[in-house]
């Protein structure tokens, strides 16, 4: 449904339109095979190597201070984000993610993600306080949010 087409939205945007293959043992991205591979595993196998690429140079683009990290701000510069009602919690979720953490992360919102990866986002994004547990505040204070009260 429309979460659904949401998350493919902000999955595809974070993508990028990049679909091209580097020759084998070095990416044109400047990552090594090797770190492509390492990638693919770390997101569970659901990035092909041309979406690695894809992501690392969006995730470069997004690193305006090429700090090696992305900040929350920056991850605001994504319209699809920007006007989402949860949009703080993802950022929270994504914020000061290294290239390794960011892959991992945005796994869960491939379409080839297992669905366990998805629902641990969701999870993480309605547990406001972080305690591990999605409580009554969390639930009312989500709901303010989506409401656009808060």
């Amino acid at each position: 449904p429309a979460d659904c087409l949401a998350r493919r939205l902000f999955f595809f945007q974070i993508l990028g339109c990049h679909r091209h293959s580097a020759p084998m043992g070095q990416a044109s991205s400047g990552l090594t095979q090797y770190d492509v591979e390492e990638l693919i595993s770390v997101s569970g196998g659901v990035f092909s190597q041309a979406e690695i690429e894809g992501l690392y140079k969006r995730f470069r683009a997004l690193d305006r201070g090429h700090k090696g990290y992305v900040a929350g701000d920056e991850l605001l510069n994504i319209p699809e984000l920007s006007i989402n009602p949860v949009a703080q919690r993802v950022v929270r979720l994504f914020e000061a993610a290294n290239f390794r953490e960011f892959c991992r992360l945005l796994a869960a919102f491939s379409a080839k993600a297992p669905r366990s990866a998805k629902i641990q986002v969701m999870f993480d994004v309605y547990d406001m306080d972080g305690d591990g547990i999605v409580g009554r505040d969390d639930l009312s204070a989500m709901l303010r949010q989506l409401a656009g009260s808060s």
